[in-house]
Protein backbone atom coordinates (compact mmCIF):
# COMPACT_ATOMS: atom_id res chain seq x y z
CA UNK A 1 0.00 0.00 0.00
CA UNK A 2 1.07 3.57 -0.65
CA UNK A 3 1.74 6.03 2.15
CA UNK A 4 -1.38 7.75 3.52
CA UNK A 5 -1.94 11.13 1.84
CA UNK A 6 -1.45 14.21 3.97
CA UNK A 7 -2.99 16.72 1.55
CA UNK A 8 -6.32 15.84 -0.08
CA UNK A 9 -8.62 17.79 -2.39
CA UNK A 10 -12.23 16.66 -2.72
CA UNK A 11 -14.61 18.30 -5.18
CA UNK A 12 -18.30 17.90 -4.53
CA UNK A 13 -17.57 17.54 -0.81
CA UNK A 14 -21.12 18.52 0.18
CA UNK A 15 -22.58 15.41 -1.49
CA UNK A 16 -23.06 12.01 0.13
CA UNK A 17 -19.85 10.30 -1.01
CA UNK A 18 -17.82 13.52 -0.92
CA UNK A 19 -18.77 14.30 2.66
CA UNK A 20 -18.10 10.74 3.79
CA UNK A 21 -14.68 10.80 2.08
CA UNK A 22 -13.83 14.07 3.83
CA UNK A 23 -14.61 12.49 7.20
CA UNK A 24 -12.70 9.35 6.24
CA UNK A 25 -9.51 11.30 5.51
CA UNK A 26 -9.88 13.84 8.34
CA UNK A 27 -7.09 13.33 10.85
CA UNK A 28 -4.34 15.18 12.65
CA UNK A 29 -1.55 16.10 10.26
CA UNK A 30 -3.83 16.05 7.21
CA UNK A 31 -4.87 19.04 5.12
CA UNK A 32 -8.27 18.79 3.46
CA UNK A 33 -9.33 21.12 0.65
CA UNK A 34 -13.09 20.82 0.27
CA UNK A 35 -15.09 22.29 -2.61
CA UNK A 36 -18.85 22.50 -2.88
CA UNK A 37 -21.74 24.75 -3.84
CA UNK A 38 -23.58 24.60 -0.50
CA UNK A 39 -21.76 27.08 1.74
CA UNK A 40 -23.50 26.26 5.04
CA UNK A 41 -23.06 22.52 4.52
CA UNK A 42 -19.41 23.05 3.58
CA UNK A 43 -18.77 25.02 6.78
CA UNK A 44 -20.52 22.35 8.84
CA UNK A 45 -18.42 19.63 7.24
CA UNK A 46 -15.22 21.63 7.79
CA UNK A 47 -16.04 21.93 11.48
CA UNK A 48 -16.55 18.17 11.78
CA UNK A 49 -13.26 17.47 10.01
CA UNK A 50 -11.38 20.00 12.14
CA UNK A 51 -12.74 18.27 15.24
CA UNK A 52 -10.83 15.20 14.06
CA UNK A 53 -7.63 17.24 13.90
CA UNK A 54 -7.49 18.07 10.20
CA UNK A 55 -6.50 21.42 8.77
CA UNK A 56 -9.34 22.39 6.43
CA UNK A 57 -9.63 24.81 3.53
CA UNK A 58 -12.98 25.33 1.83
CA UNK A 59 -14.02 26.76 -1.50
CA UNK A 60 -17.60 27.58 -2.45
CA UNK A 61 -17.60 27.41 -6.24
CA UNK A 62 -19.87 26.45 -9.11
CA UNK A 63 -17.67 24.19 -11.23
CA UNK A 64 -19.47 25.31 -14.38
CA UNK A 65 -17.55 28.60 -14.09
CA UNK A 66 -14.49 27.16 -15.78
CA UNK A 67 -12.39 30.33 -15.59
CA UNK A 68 -12.94 30.66 -11.85
CA UNK A 69 -12.30 26.94 -11.43
CA UNK A 70 -8.99 27.08 -13.28
CA UNK A 71 -7.80 30.20 -11.47
CA UNK A 72 -8.59 28.63 -8.10
CA UNK A 73 -6.90 25.33 -8.93
CA UNK A 74 -3.74 26.93 -10.33
CA UNK A 75 -3.40 29.07 -7.20
CA UNK A 76 -4.09 26.02 -5.03
CA UNK A 77 -1.39 24.00 -6.80
CA UNK A 78 1.12 26.72 -5.89
CA UNK A 79 0.02 26.82 -2.25
CA UNK A 80 -0.47 23.13 -1.49
CA UNK A 81 1.41 20.00 -2.55
CA UNK A 82 -1.65 17.83 -3.15
CA UNK A 83 -1.07 14.12 -2.58
CA UNK A 84 -4.57 13.05 -3.59
CA UNK A 85 -7.20 14.72 -5.74
CA UNK A 86 -10.67 13.14 -5.62
CA UNK A 87 -12.74 14.40 -8.55
CA UNK A 88 -16.15 13.66 -7.10
CA UNK A 89 -18.56 16.47 -8.00
CA UNK A 90 -21.50 15.31 -10.06
CA UNK A 91 -25.06 15.97 -11.14
CA UNK A 92 -27.82 13.66 -12.33
CA UNK A 93 -30.93 14.00 -14.47
CA UNK A 94 -33.45 11.56 -15.86
CA UNK A 95 -36.18 11.15 -18.45
CA UNK A 96 -38.96 11.81 -15.93
CA UNK A 97 -41.72 9.59 -14.54
CA UNK A 98 -43.68 9.64 -17.80
CA UNK A 99 -40.61 9.25 -20.02
CA UNK A 100 -40.97 12.74 -21.45
CA UNK A 101 -37.20 13.10 -21.78
CA UNK A 102 -34.37 15.08 -20.23
CA UNK A 103 -34.44 18.88 -20.25
CA UNK A 104 -31.59 20.28 -22.32
CA UNK A 105 -30.59 22.82 -19.66
CA UNK A 106 -30.23 19.96 -17.17
CA UNK A 107 -28.24 17.87 -19.66
CA UNK A 108 -25.87 20.74 -20.39
CA UNK A 109 -25.28 21.46 -16.71
CA UNK A 110 -24.66 17.75 -16.06
CA UNK A 111 -22.06 17.47 -18.82
CA UNK A 112 -20.34 20.66 -17.71
CA UNK A 113 -19.93 19.35 -14.15
CA UNK A 114 -19.57 15.58 -14.57
CA UNK A 115 -17.20 15.65 -17.52
CA UNK A 116 -15.84 19.04 -18.56
CA UNK A 117 -15.14 20.30 -15.04
CA UNK A 118 -13.70 16.91 -14.08
CA UNK A 119 -11.21 16.93 -16.94
CA UNK A 120 -10.49 20.62 -16.38
CA UNK A 121 -9.62 19.83 -12.75
CA UNK A 122 -7.13 17.19 -13.83
CA UNK A 123 -5.69 19.48 -16.49
CA UNK A 124 -5.04 22.27 -14.00
CA UNK A 125 -3.49 20.12 -11.25
CA UNK A 126 -1.61 17.51 -13.25
CA UNK A 127 1.41 19.64 -14.24
CA UNK A 128 2.45 20.08 -10.59
CA UNK A 129 2.16 16.34 -9.94
CA UNK A 130 4.15 15.46 -13.04
CA UNK A 131 6.83 18.00 -12.13
CA UNK A 132 7.45 16.35 -8.76
CA UNK A 133 6.82 12.80 -10.03
CA UNK A 134 4.20 11.99 -7.42
CA UNK A 135 0.48 12.29 -6.74
CA UNK A 136 -2.81 10.46 -7.12
CA UNK A 137 -6.02 11.31 -8.95
CA UNK A 138 -9.29 9.50 -8.26
CA UNK A 139 -12.10 10.00 -10.75
CA UNK A 140 -15.54 9.13 -9.39
CA UNK A 141 -17.37 7.44 -12.25
CA UNK A 142 -20.21 4.95 -11.72
CA UNK A 143 -21.27 1.39 -12.47
CA UNK A 144 -23.65 3.14 -14.87
CA UNK A 145 -20.59 3.64 -17.08
CA UNK A 146 -20.71 -0.02 -18.14
CA UNK A 147 -24.05 0.12 -19.93
CA UNK A 148 -26.45 2.98 -20.61
CA UNK A 149 -29.63 2.85 -18.52
CA UNK A 150 -32.73 4.10 -20.40
CA UNK A 151 -33.85 6.22 -17.44
CA UNK A 152 -30.59 8.24 -17.11
CA UNK A 153 -28.98 8.51 -20.57
CA UNK A 154 -26.90 11.66 -20.08
CA UNK A 155 -25.64 10.61 -16.65
CA UNK A 156 -24.53 7.24 -18.03
CA UNK A 157 -22.83 8.94 -20.98
CA UNK A 158 -20.90 11.31 -18.72
CA UNK A 159 -19.74 8.52 -16.42
CA UNK A 160 -18.72 6.28 -19.33
CA UNK A 161 -16.66 9.13 -20.77
CA UNK A 162 -15.00 9.78 -17.40
CA UNK A 163 -14.21 6.06 -17.03
CA UNK A 164 -12.54 5.98 -20.44
CA UNK A 165 -10.60 9.17 -19.72
CA UNK A 166 -9.33 7.87 -16.40
CA UNK A 167 -8.25 4.53 -17.86
CA UNK A 168 -6.43 6.33 -20.66
CA UNK A 169 -4.48 8.76 -18.51
CA UNK A 170 -3.61 6.02 -16.01
CA UNK A 171 -1.71 4.27 -18.77
CA UNK A 172 -0.15 7.51 -19.98
CA UNK A 173 1.08 8.59 -16.53
CA UNK A 174 2.06 5.18 -15.12
CA UNK A 175 5.76 5.75 -15.68
CA UNK A 176 5.78 9.23 -14.13
CA UNK A 177 4.81 8.37 -10.55
CA UNK A 178 1.29 9.80 -10.90
CA UNK A 179 -1.39 7.25 -10.03
CA UNK A 180 -4.87 7.45 -11.55
CA UNK A 181 -7.83 5.43 -10.33
CA UNK A 182 -11.37 5.10 -11.64
CA UNK A 183 -13.98 4.66 -8.91
CA UNK A 184 -17.25 3.03 -9.98
CA UNK A 185 -19.81 2.98 -7.16
CA UNK A 186 -23.20 1.37 -7.38
CA UNK A 187 -26.06 2.83 -5.36
CA UNK A 188 -24.82 4.86 -2.39
CA UNK A 189 -27.21 6.57 0.03
CA UNK A 190 -27.44 10.26 -0.87
CA UNK A 191 -29.96 12.82 -2.07
CA UNK A 192 -28.84 12.28 -5.66
CA UNK A 193 -29.32 8.53 -5.28
CA UNK A 194 -32.80 9.01 -3.82
CA UNK A 195 -33.77 11.18 -6.79
CA UNK A 196 -32.70 8.55 -9.31
CA UNK A 197 -35.57 6.49 -10.76
CA UNK A 198 -35.64 2.70 -10.80
CA UNK A 199 -34.72 0.01 -8.27
CA UNK A 200 -31.64 0.50 -6.08
CA UNK A 201 -30.31 -2.95 -5.23
CA UNK A 202 -27.35 -3.50 -2.87
CA UNK A 203 -27.58 0.06 -1.51
CA UNK A 204 -24.50 1.05 0.54
CA UNK A 205 -24.16 3.79 3.11
CA UNK A 206 -21.88 6.67 2.14
CA UNK A 207 -19.58 5.80 5.04
CA UNK A 208 -19.14 2.22 3.85
CA UNK A 209 -18.45 3.42 0.32
CA UNK A 210 -15.84 5.91 1.57
CA UNK A 211 -13.99 3.22 3.50
CA UNK A 212 -13.98 0.95 0.47
CA UNK A 213 -12.75 3.73 -1.81
CA UNK A 214 -9.95 4.66 0.60
CA UNK A 215 -8.71 1.06 0.76
CA UNK A 216 -8.78 0.77 -3.02
CA UNK A 217 -6.86 4.01 -3.47
CA UNK A 218 -4.25 2.92 -0.93
CA UNK A 219 -3.72 -0.22 -3.04
CA UNK A 220 -3.69 1.83 -6.25
CA UNK A 221 -6.42 -0.29 -7.82
CA UNK A 222 -6.99 0.70 -11.42
CA UNK A 223 -10.75 0.27 -11.05
CA UNK A 224 -12.52 0.46 -7.70
CA UNK A 225 -16.01 -0.89 -8.42
CA UNK A 226 -18.61 -2.01 -5.91
CA UNK A 227 -20.71 -3.71 -4.63
CA UNK A 228 -19.64 -7.01 -6.16
CA UNK A 229 -23.02 -8.48 -7.22
CA UNK A 230 -24.10 -5.26 -8.93
CA UNK A 231 -20.61 -4.76 -10.36
CA UNK A 232 -20.75 -8.19 -11.99
CA UNK A 233 -24.28 -7.63 -13.26
CA UNK A 234 -23.56 -4.28 -14.90
CA UNK A 235 -20.37 -5.65 -16.44
CA UNK A 236 -22.39 -8.49 -17.96
CA UNK A 237 -24.79 -5.97 -19.49
CA UNK A 238 -21.84 -4.56 -21.40
CA UNK A 239 -20.62 -7.91 -22.74
CA UNK A 240 -23.93 -9.65 -23.45
CA UNK A 241 -25.65 -9.17 -26.81
CA UNK A 242 -27.46 -5.82 -26.76
CA UNK A 243 -30.89 -7.41 -27.31
CA UNK A 244 -30.40 -9.56 -24.20
CA UNK A 245 -29.24 -6.61 -22.08
CA UNK A 246 -32.22 -4.52 -23.20
CA UNK A 247 -34.60 -7.30 -22.21
CA UNK A 248 -32.94 -7.67 -18.80
CA UNK A 249 -33.30 -3.95 -18.11
CA UNK A 250 -36.98 -4.02 -19.08
CA UNK A 251 -37.57 -6.94 -16.74
CA UNK A 252 -35.81 -5.04 -13.94
CA UNK A 253 -38.02 -2.00 -14.58
CA UNK A 254 -35.27 0.39 -15.61
CA UNK A 255 -37.36 1.78 -18.46
CA UNK A 256 -37.00 1.34 -22.17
Amino acid sequence: MSQAPTSVLITGATGGIGGALAMEYAAAGTTLVLQGRNGPRLRELATLCEARGARVRTQVLDLRDRQALREWLLALAEQESLDLVIVNAGLNTNIGPQGAGERWDDVQALLEVNLIAAIATVDALLPAMRARGDGQIALISSLAAYYGLPVTPSYCASKAALKAYGEAIRGWLAGEGVRVNVVMPGYVESRMCREMPGPKPFLWSAERAARHIRRGLARNQARISFPFPLNLGTWFLAVLPAAVSERILRLLKYGG
